[in-house]
This record gives C-alpha cells, structure tokens and sequence, in this order.
C-alpha cells in the first residue's frame, strides 16, 4: 500500500486535519530531521508530515538537514512526497495566491549536502533528472486544481536560490532570462535527494509575492504573511483532494 508525505514550506508548520497523529520514532543515517514525523489520518488515509523549517519555523533554507528529511521519510516507508513550497512569481501572470505546480528546475544553491552518494560506502548514482517532478503525482495536484476552479499553472519553471535573503532585481532578470517562472530557496536538494531513493516527488508551489524589480511596492514580511495565511487555505484543500484520490 502507498503511503504519502507531506512537506510542509513556510506557512504550513502543521498539517490542519490530520488525525489520530503519532510521533515516527525512526534513525536517520545523516542526523537529526527538521521536525519530528507525525503520522496520522487525512481523508482515511496514512499521512506522513514533516515541517521542513521546524517547529517553530526556524531553520534557514541553507542549514535544513535535507538528506536527513529525505532519509526518514524512505525509512518510514515513504513511497509519494508532496512538498509544499511559498515562492516568488518571475512570471507577471502569476499573482499573489497564484498556484504553481512546476515540472522543471533550476538550481543556483550551493554548498548544501546535495546527495548521498558521498562516501565510499555509499552506491555511486547519476540518476536521471531530466523531469525533476513525478508526472503522476503533478497530474492529480492539476486535476484537483482544475476541479477546484483554482486559479492554477499546471507548468512552471523553478529557480532555487540560496537564501535566506531575497534577490536582488539583477538577479531576477538572470532568472528572467534563464526560462524561470517562479524563484524559492527549499527546492533542492530535497527533488534530487527523492530521486536518488527512487520516491515519487512534486512540488505545490504558492506565489506570495512578485520577486524583486517587478513591482513598485517593497517586499515585506508582512505582505507575505498575509499572502501565506490566505493561500494556503486553497493549499490544504489540494492536499486533502489527491490524498484521497490515493490507495
């Protein structure tokens, strides 16, 4: 049988509606998770959800122990991750509240724990990431969309950045330029990292802000907190809908 996990990005620090919830008591071999795994029921279904940032939010993009979320989630029988990421829209069309569900990526980070085939203990891989997302987990996020009448791209270019600042507007045209849609910081290595351990990844994306140069208003937290609070009641609803669509 399947069992799904749930990523949660900034603003979704707890998965509201899951139930019956129990702490995951497993090793990683790369140190400690974000957050603990809490297990429970979301649409009669086992749901795994972990808080990328911590509980509280508190973790920069560059220090999260990626390879350790990812590592957990294998162990625990994880075969399907849905991640949740608040992103900034490139792309004029996709306003605030805007959701994303991108098909490619691109990553400008650096210095991150990027993979696990770093010792020589470790299996040697070059994995194929030529389509970094899982067709058929994008396909059940757009079906739910379309059913919801959400304001949705079904297609989308991610750039990852290395934060936890933003970018700057020169950087923006570069991403511009680059084919990129939408910019974040949390995006990789967590795709790559999936991939290697052979689980089905795609990534649900929430526009909270034009990313920098692209509007004439600053880029305050503020802004972006209200933007969280409000889209992600639309997030929740995606999530609850393809998780009940899984066996």
């Amino acid at each position: 049988m399947s069992r799904i996990a749930i990523i949660g990005g900034t603003g979704l620090s707890e998965l509201v509606g899951l139930e019956a919830t129990e702490i995951e008591q497993t090793d990683s071999s790369y140190g400690a998770t974000s957050s603990d795994i809490e297990t429970g029921k979301l649409e009669g279904k086992t749901v795994c959800f972990l808080s990328r940032h911590g509980q509280p939010h508190r973790i920069p993009p560059h220090k999260i122990n990626y390879r350790a979320n990812i590592d957990a989630l294998g162990k625990l029988g994880v075969d399907k991750i849905i991640a949740v990421n608040a992103v900034g829209s490139i792309c004029k069309s996709m306003k605030p509240k805007h959701i994303v569900i991108p098909h490619q990526i691109v990553d400008y980070t650096y210095g991150r724990e990027h993979t696990y085939s770093d010792s020589a203990e470790t299996e040697l891989q070059h994995v194929d990431f030529s389509t970094p997302y899982d067709d058929d987990l994008r396909f059940l996020l757009i079906k739910a969309a379309e059913q919801s009448n959400f304001v949705f791209s079904g297609e989308g270019v991610y750039a990852c950045t290395q934060g936890p600042r933003l970018e700057t507007a020169a950087e923006v045209v570069r991403l511009r330029n680059d084919g990129c849609d939408i910019v974040g910081m949390t995006g990789m290595p967590e795709a790559a990292l999936a991939r290697e351990l052979g689980i089905a990844y795609a990534s649900l994306c929430l526009v909270v802000n034009p990313a920098a140069g692209l509007s004439n208003e600053p880029i305050t937290m503020e802004d972006i907190q209200r933007v969280l609070s409000e889209g992600i009641v639309d997030v929740l609803v995606l999530l609850k809908s393809v998780v009940a669509q899984l066996s």
